[in-house]
């Protein structure tokens, strides 16, 4: 045998492995509406940039049902390549290879190529479609989840780390992408699940499909256990692609500046797009779009927790996190899920240098015995913890209402904020000025020949004299009070001044958030 007989086996082995379960299953995973491994990889990464690693790595069981060589691949492909001309690791697991079971050499694969993207500073992304842990392999299966699972939270906040469901991701391989920063589902043809509905079924008798269960519409609408719900596998992965281009590669680097277009900084939309009625509502989307760059608005979570809206954007070219108050839901109040939403979009900017706007018109924190019994205290503390524990630069604009511990909670000056900004129909008060007016003029509304009139005399006196943006700014609680259509300007001359802030932490380990 000679140098071209080897090559010529080289490249049969090569072909084997490309054909994955071969072409059977391949038409299996089509017929399903799912793309290969490969094939999905081809739409994510920029066109003949991907470079395989470690594709002849294999099992080492010669047992019934599990040949040596009957797993091309190991049921996963590992490798790097770029995405927007920036350096991306990942990996693809293949379905049509034993349905994408994770085994020993299938983790190692996975955990070798994570190392590679934390030593070279790139995010890291995980196709997942599989059916579980590989039974054959018995306990070797669950020490690989291990070292996934362990790199997945040791690398939190050094690079970003995207998950995105294609398939089945049941039992524990759920916690891989629950640690990870973004998690993409896509309708009907992904589901995520502890334990699956057959296995429900047996031990508390309820009936439910996979769909119902774990899919993609209860994840990011219920659970909000995914932060993007995409029709298709090709929206999903050109979505991966268009969050990469808000995102540093790593902790250590500031987030990418793309051109813009000028936009007039003069913004007399604004002037209309909220009611000076305080009791009406608006849709907060509206002013964050006349704020940040034309068509940068990317919204995470949208169908989570819909009283409060986050997500990036940009300014002038550089990204930005964004979070806001939704008046249109709730009144814009905070509850339980809002809190949650809001403070791990916070941490998440805090550890990859994205400065933070918040957009603050807020009643309070949602009353009621269910939050109260949900711990509405504890996930509230969040907030206040996260934006406490965050020292990028962090702009509050105060377009409304500002009422009790929300306001304090909200990036308030008191927590670190660097800026805050009022409109001047802003009311930042204790209460609002309807609870205020009843319990401080009480009795003069009691003994009043007509009480209704009274109250509403009292409620204006109360709004004028003490929930009015001056007061604060008087006490340097709010650091100007603008004119709306000002509000661009003012925020990107902000950040410009924020540009270079550093700021340092007593040294600790680690704080403890209020989980």
């Amino acid at each position: 045998m000679d140098m071209y007989d080897k090559i010529n086996e080289l490249y049969d082995k090569r072909r084997k492995i490309e054909m994955g379960g071969g072409d059977d299953r391949r038409d299996k995973q089509h017929n399903k509406g799912k793309l290969t491994a490969r094939e999905r990889i081809d739409i994510l990464v920029d066109e003949g940039t991907f470079v395989e690693l470690n594709p002849f790595m294999e099992h080492r069981f010669d047992e019934e049902g599990m040949k040596k060589g009957s797993a091309p691949g190991e049921g996963v492909v590992t490798g790097y390549g770029q995405v927007n001309k920036r350096k991306i690791f990942l990996f693809a697991q293949d379905f049509t290879v034993y349905g994408g079971a994770l085994g020993e050499m299938h983790a190692k694969k996975i955990a070798k190529v994570m190392d590679l993207a934390v030593q070279n500073k790139a995010p890291f992304i995980g196709l997942n479609d599989s059916g579980g842990a590989r039974i054959q392999e018995g306990v070797l299966s669950l020490d690989g989840y291990g070292h996934v699972f362990y790199r997945n939270a040791i690398y939190s906040g050094v690079i970003p780390q995207i998950s995105v469901i294609m398939g089945p991701c049941a039992g524990g391989a759920v916690y891989s992408p629950a640690i990870t920063d973004f998690v993409f589902m896509v309708e009907n043809t992904s589901q995520m699940f502890i334990t699956g509905p057959k296995v429900i079924e047996t031990v508390t008798g309820e009936t439910i499909s996979a769909e119902q269960l774990g899919g993609a519409s209860v994840h990011s609408a219920k659970s909000g256990n995914a932060h993007f719900s995409c029709k298709t596998e090709e929206e999903a992965l050109l979505e991966v692609r268009s969050l990469l281009s808000y995102l540093p590669q790593h902790q250590g680097e500031k987030p990418p500046k793309t051109a813009f277009k000028k936009k007039e900084d003069f913004l007399f939309d604004l002037l209309d797009l909220v009611p000076m009625d305080p009791s009406k509502s608006y849709d907060v989307r509206g002013i964050i779009k006349e704020i940040v760059d034309p068509n940068t608005f990317k919204e995470v979570h949208k169908k989570f927790a819909k009283n409060a809206v986050v997500g990036f954007a940009r300014m002038e070219g550089y990204s930005i996190g964004i979070i806001a108050n939704q008046p249109k839901v709730m009144a814009g109040g905070l509850d339980i899920d809002s809190s949650d939403k809001i403070a791990r979009h916070i941490r998440f900017c805090d550890s990859f240098q994205i400065p933070l706007i918040t957009f603050e018109d807020v009643t309070g924190f949602f009353p009621g015995v269910q939050q109260e019994h949900g711990g509405i205290i504890r996930h509230g503390a969040k907030i206040l913890y996260a934006y406490s524990e965050a020292t990028v630069p962090k702009i509050t604009v105060i377009t409304r209402k500002a009422y009790g511990g929300a306001y304090v909670a909200l990036n308030s000056k008191a927590i670190g904020a660097d800026i805050v900004y009022a409109w001047p129909n802003a009311e930042i008060a204790v209460m609002g000025p309807h609870g205020a007016a009843n319990i401080i003029f009480a009795k003069e509304i009691k003994d009043s020949n007509d009480p209704s009139k009274t109250r509403e005399e009292k409620i204006e006196v109360y709004r004028e004299k003490f929930a009015n943006p001056y007061i604060a700014a008087a006490n340097g609680m709010i650091d100007d009070v603008i004119d709306p259509r000002e509000t661009r300007i003012k925020l990107i001359q902000s950040l410009d001044m924020l540009a270079d802030k550093e700021e340092t932490r007593p040294l600790k380990k680690h704080g403890n958030i209020p989980l």
